[in-house]
């Protein structure tokens, strides 16, 4: 994956542009929307609307909440929305905060396909658009991009399977179930193909079998697997209904590609029902997010592994492109090659996401203060 590095640019505080000496407007939001008090240079040229998908996922609820205050603290107005996973309610929440006069707009799409009409109306207002984790389809009008390299995070499941089942090695047929994320978001894609680009050899030379017969031909394929709106039940189904319809004389699956964490926890249960237990002939199970109920599974053996992105330093990413715009200065990239949506290719800024293993809990998430131990019950 090449990238391009933009020249670094020095990183002005508000307060090194005058603004601490202005008294600041008092800011507030929440899901009902931002208010604005006495207007200064720093709220008005710093009202920012974030748009976030839903509630259901404890991610989106600290990378909102983590990002509005930094932005409070700051001196900005923030009006922090989620949508419920609905496409309209998002499209009617984003009109709102242009109308309410934000001039930037984090948003992290639900449905990266229907965004273009109401991104037009926030040009036409001047309003710059960042692309907040998910990539918006369609539109000229999307200024920037922050996200981890997706692709990696495929690419890090895939290495996984292949050490964690000798692949290279290997001289036995293993059962392999994959699954994708949800058809609409652009970052399922990534994903699938990181890992997909690892395992479709071994499929094609015979040592990875899949007895559902769900083994898409290559990445472009990668939707006919796709589990709507990332959701457990319907991961939980669909993994039943295989295990079930191909595995009911006495086959054992090996090993289950799932693109992130909510997914897991539905085939988690799914195979629980079957009667798996963990030990040596417990699948292998991937995963992506750290959520605290799959650290806990795979402290109990129930899950393999999670690709962590510390989405803690997204949000700091994404507050450094805010004060940058505001303060007139370069936006700093490190990506202006991979990410086309059909009308330009966005410029990004891509973090590094890393795997967690039973024995990383502790340094990489509880010592870095990312979950507290009694988050997974240590």
């Amino acid at each position: 994956m090449s990238k391009h590095l933009s020249k670094k640019t020095t990183l002005l505080t508000f307060a090194a542009i005058g603004v601490t000496a202005l008294t600041l407007s008092a800011c507030s939001s929440g899901d009902s929307g931002g208010s604005t008090g006495g207007e200064t240079k720093a709220s008005a040229d710093c009202n920012v609307g974030i748009s976030m998908p839903t509630r259901s996922l404890e991610r989106w609820i600290n990378d909102g909440e983590q990002l509005q205050k930094q932005l409070q603290d700051a001196g900005c107005t923030v009006d922090l929305q989620y949508a419920d996973n609905k496409t309209d309610q998002q499209i009617s929440q984003i009109q709102n905060q242009v109308a309410g006069g934000s001039k930037i707009l984090v948003i992290a799409a639900i449905d990266g396909e229907v965004l273009a009409p109401v991104l037009e109306e926030a040009k036409k207002q001047d309003a710059t658009v960042i692309a907040y984790d998910r990539l918006i389809n369609g539109t000229e009008n999307v200024d920037y991009y922050a996200t981890f390299d997706n692709y990696k995070v495929g690419q890090l499941q895939g290495a996984f399977i292949e050490d964690a089942l000798s692949l290279k090695t290997a001289t036995e047929p293993l059962n392999l179930e994959p699954f994708a994320g949800s058809p609409d978001d652009n970052n399922a894609k990534f994903f699938f193909s990181g890992a997909w680009d690892v395992l479709l050899p071994y499929v094609e030379k015979g040592t990875l079998v899949v007895p559902s017969g769900k083994s898409p031909k290559s990445d472009d394929d990668w939707a006919s697997i796709g589990i709507q709106g990332w959701a457990s039940d319907k991961a939980q189904a669909e993994m039943d209904n295989r295990l079930s319809s191909f595995y009911s004389g006495g086959e054992k699956v090996n090993v289950v590609l799932s693109p992130n964490d909510s997914l897991a926890i539905g085939i988690i249960a799914s195979l629980k029902s079957a009667g798996y237990t963990p030990g040596d002939a417990y699948p292998v199970l991937t995963g992506q997010d750290a959520d605290k109920a799959n650290v806990k599974a795979i402290l109990d053996g129930e899950q393999s592994m999670t690709v962590w992105k510390d989405t803690r330093a997204l949000g700091d990413r994404v507050f450094t492109m805010i004060q940058e715009i505001v303060n007139g200065d370069e936006v700093e990239v490190n990506d202006t090659e991979t990410y086309n949506n059909g009308k330009k290719t966005v410029p990004s800024y891509l973090l590094d996401p890393e795997v967690v293993v039973k024995d990383d809990v502790q340094s990489k998430l509880i010592d870095s203060g990312f979950l507290k131990a009694s988050d997974v019950g240590l």
